[in-house]
Order: C-alpha cells, then structure tokens, then sequence
C-alpha cells in the first residue's frame, strides 16, 4: 500500500527531529525546548519597553521576568544527564508559575499573555513521559492560570468560572494531539534508528567482507580481473596489476588496452586488441588455458588466461571475471622437456641402429649357429626393435610429426598380426585373446601406422589386463567407415583419468602404483594417426571393470597410392 502525502510528510519531520534533536545532548534538548518560551518573553519585554515602561516595575512582572530567566539559565547550567532522567520536566512546570507572574503584574497591557501556557504545554505533552499526568498537568495548570485573577477577586460562581474554561479546553485539545503525535513520532524515530543500526551493521560488515575479499585477491598469484558489461574494470588484483606493469611499453606507466605487449603463444605475433583476453571476455567468450606471452626481453612472462562471464537474473550478460596464471616456468620446462628428448633420442637411434644391424648379420644364417643361441639373439633382435621404435616415437613427439603413406589394406588382415606379435606377451600374463572381427575390412591407410595403432591398443589392453582376463578385439564395417574396437577386462579407469587418456606423458594413477612399464605415449601417438587419417578415436572405461577404445577410419579399396605422402601433426 503506497504512503498518503500526509504519511509521507510526518515521516520526512520525524526524520529531521530524530537528526537534528534527539541525536543530541540532553541537555542541548533541554535547553531548545525552553528557548521558545524565552524568545516569547523576550518580545514581550521589549513591547511593554515600548509601550509602557511602567510596568517593570510591577514585583509580579519583575518577579516573572527573573524565573523566565534563572529557568533559562538552568536549563543551561544544571547538568541534566547526571540527575534523575524526569527531572527536567521541572522546568515545565515552573514556567506556568513564571507566566502567570507575568500576566499578573503586567495588567491589562497584555491580558492575553497566559497563551504563552502554549509552550509548557507542549512541552510537556511532547516529552513522551507519563503521557496521561501530562495531558491531565497541562488542562489543571491552565485551568489555575485561567481561574486565579477570579479567585483573587471573590468571583467564584459556575458563571464566572466558566467564562475563561476556553483556554483550559483548547490546552487539553492540543496536549493530547500533541502526545498522540510524539508517540507516533517516536515510534517512527525508533524505527529509523533501529533501521538505522541495522544498515550501519550491514554496511560494517560489508566493509569487513570487502576487506576480507581484497585480501584474498591480493594474496592469490592468480591475476584477476572483473569487467562489467561496458568493458570497464571493475575488480584488479594485485598481481594482475603487476602483469600489468610487465606488458607496458617503456615510457608508458598506464597505457590502455590496445597498448599492452600481449603475444600469442608463438611469443613474436603482436595479437590484435579484438583478440585479446580481456576484449574477448566483453564480447561475452568464454575460455580455457589460451596462452598468451606479455612483455619483451628477459621479463616477458607466459600466461594462460581462463574467462567466465556473469549474467544477470534476467540471464543477460552483466560482466565477465578473467583469470591469468603465470605459466612461464612450466612453459619453460617444457621446452627443455622437449629439447631433451630430441637430444637423448638422436643419441639413442645411432648405437641401437647399429646393434640391430650387427644382430641381423649374426643372424643371416642361423643354421650356423647353436639353436639356444639362436634363441637369444632374436630376442635381442626383438627388444632392440621394439626400443628403437619408441625413441623413433619420442623423436616423432618431439618434432610434432610423422609421415604416413597411405594406401588400400585390409584392417583386417592387420588385426591377426598384431594379435599373432601379442600372443607371447598374453600367454605369459594368462591373458586371453579374442578376435571378432569380419573376415575383409578394406581401409585406405598407411600399413605401419595403423599396425601401429593395433599394437599400441593391444598391448596396452594386456599391459592392463589382471591374470585371466581377456582382452576382444571387434571390426565391423559402417556406412561409409570401417570401425574397430579393443576391449578388455582391467583395471580401468575414473572419468577424470579417461578425460586425460591421450594426452602425452599421461599415466593412471593405478598404472603408477602397479609399476607397470610404460612413458605414456601410446595413446597420444595412436590419436594423433588415426585423426591424421580422418578418422576418430574415443575411450571408455570404468574402474575395476576394463576399458574399450574405439576408433574409425575412412573405408576404401581404390588403386594403391604408395608414391602418396602425408605429414601427420601432432
């Protein structure tokens, strides 16, 4: 229900009492509920000066006149706060003494003068105490002040008294409008200041809450940034007012957006302001781990910056909080990971390479040679194989590539060797080896890397596999693909292990504490061929269960393409 202008106005006053009088002192309080009054006399000093100085020397009106003033003066000097809170309201009542003093010895000049009983009575009705003696107080002096010059002169009867009972009657009237008012006033001033309390309450704690959060921010080495829907900042951490300082050209302490040294990852292309983080965040984007090189020379530093916007409860974008973590380090290590690899592969490729080749002569004629021996060196021959194959696969991470001559094949075909080199391995964990696949399978492929496919797949699903389980193999032909899947009953995965599956170096957190051997590049590298083919792969699992990897690849059994190459990126 909407307030009435009346409402609404005795609100506003209450508003300006509670301000500008009850939040001061008592006895500032006591002192302005007086003053009315002594401005009153005051004037009527001045007017009987004027008019008839005679009077001042009236005892009644001299005697008036000095209670007027010693009531001032109290009010002024008695130290009202320290005496019990109702005693003030003596004042009040002296004053109906102090005027009908004054109305007396002034005579006729100023008959009217016991008006000023106005004041006392308001007064009193307005102090909010005792509102009942108050009101009664204010009718029953009145009425003594109206009736005393006729009780002086004799003149007693009910015709006599009832002649100045008007004044006693209007006094009562505007005593009790007055009580019901400061009650209603003081109610509402009582809401105000309870109202009052609570916001300052809240806004203590908001300010408590606000410094809390900004000490969290500014303690974080994450750089923040909050903007609005305008793109203006609204929140900025410490440390990103660091990254700040570090993309800022030289001799430019507070450049703007556009300004900033931001890079892309390649850490030499200056990225244009639309497609910068903090603008791309406005446009309401949202994104994960982009990474981002700010500043030149030996200060630069790498950041992944992550985005999120805001919206409102309508759902309307309202904003966007950015995050940038410095990455450098990692950055860092990485390369040099990288840069290991390369170097520790190439020197691993040339002694391999060549005891491969002095294993092959060794073994070109094998009748020479006792069976037993024979024996070991193909398995020397084997291992050195396998090992020159994964520092090839490490070069090939490495550098980010492989070359891949695709050509027609049958998956199937591929299917039985790679079971047939993974039978030893699966008899020796009591593995069982099931093939489901259809009899022809034509894919347009390279041979080795799809082979290289399979045996990542299947031994992996050994690798993995408990004594007595089993590991299935199934190959079907779709619509225009031919599908394979490698299923098998280990030890499995959890969601967050299977959504990290291919990426390189990854290894379970089961696979970690079984020792089982491996650097984590299987999966990745059998990813990488098989999208370099156009096909896909994905993975599920459970854990405890096993885990089936399922790929696709184009079908096809057109003329041989052998002379064809590809480059497949990692």
């Amino acid at each position: 229900m909407s307030a009435t202008p009346a409402a609404t106005t005795f609100g506003a006053a209450s508003a300006i009492l509670a301000r500008f009088f009850y939040q001061r002192s008592l006895r500032t309080r006591v002192v302005l509920s007086q003053l009315p009054l002594s401005i009153s006399m005051l004037l009527v000093l001045v007017v009987v000066v004027v008019i008839r100085p005679a009077t001042l020397q009236d005892p009644l009106f001299q005697a008036g006149l000095w209670l007027h003033a010693a009531l001032l003066l109290a009010c002024a000097l008695v130290p009202w706060h320290r005496l019990p809170f109702p005693s003030f309201l003596a004042i009040p009542y002296l004053d109906f003494v102090a005027i009908a003093l004054s109305r007396e010895g002034s005579g006729e000049l100023l008959a009217n003068l016991g008006l000023l009983v106005l004041f006392p009575v308001f007064w009193l009705a307005a102090s909010g105490l005792a509102r009942r003696t108050a009101v009664l107080a204010s009718f029953a002096c009145t009425a003594v002040l109206a009736w005393l010059p006729l009780l002086a002169t004799g003149r007693t009867t009910l015709e006599d008294l009832s002649h100045p009972f008007l004044l006693p009657l209007m006094m009562l009237g505007i005593a009790v409008s007055v009580s019901v008012m400061t009650n209603s006033m003081d109610a509402q001033r009582q809401s105000l200041e309870a109202k009052d309390l609570e916001l300052r309450q809240a806004l203590q704690a908001s300010h408590g809450r606000q410094q809390l959060l900004d000490a969290i921010l500014d303690t974080v080495s994450v750089g923040l940034v909050a903007v609005d829907a305008d793109g203006h900042d609204v929140l900025l951490n410490r440390t990103q007012r660091k990254f700040h300082t570090i993309a800022a050209p030289t001799g430019n302490h507070d450049p703007g957006e556009p300004n900033l040294l931001i890079y892309a990852a390649d850490r030499t292309t200056l990225l244009p302001a639309q497609d910068r983080p903090i603008r791309r965040a406005v446009r309401g984007e949202a994104f994960t781990d982009n990474l981002i090189w700010i500043g030149t020379g030996p200060g630069a530093r790498a950041l992944s910056s992550t985005a999120r916007p805001i919206s409102d409860a309508a759902g309307h974008f309202n904003g966007s909080v950015v995050a940038f973590y410095d990455v450098t380090d990692l950055v860092t290590a990485l390369a040099a990971k990288d840069d290991f690899v390369a170097n520790i592969s190439h020197e691993l490729r040339t002694p391999l390479t060549s005891i491969l080749g002095f294993l092959g002569l060794a073994l070109e004629d094998p009748a020479s040679l006792p069976p037993e021996l024979t024996n070991y060196l193909k398995v020397a021959e084997r291992n050195a194989d396998r090992l020159l194959t994964l520092v090839s696969d490490l070069l090939s991470v490495a550098a980010g590539t492989f070359e891949i001559r695709p050509r027609p094949t049958d998956l199937a075909e591929l299917v039985e060797q790679s079971l047939d080199s993974a039978a030893p391995a699966a008899t020796e964990h009591g593995v069982t080896l099931v093939n489901e696949c259809q009899t022809a399978l034509p894919v347009l492929g390279d041979i080795g890397r799809i082979g290289q496919v399979l045996d990542n797949l299947v031994s992996n699903a050994v690798k993995y596999t408990p004594d007595g389980g089993t590991v299935t193999i199934r190959g079907w032909l779709t619509d225009a693909s031919v599908a394979c899947e490698v299923q098998d009953t280990g030890i499995g995965m959890d969601p967050d292990e299977q959504a990290e599956a291919f990426s390189k170096f990854f290894r379970s957190g089961a696979v970690r504490r079984t020792a089982i051997p491996g650097v984590g590049l299987g999966l990745a590298i059998t990813k990488a061929i098989v999208e370099s083919h156009g096909g896909s792969i994905s993975l599920r699992s459970e854990p405890g269960v096993g885990t089936t990897v399922r790929f696709e690849l184009p079908g096809g059994v057109g003329e041989e393409t052998a002379t064809d190459e590809a480059v497949l990126v990692l």
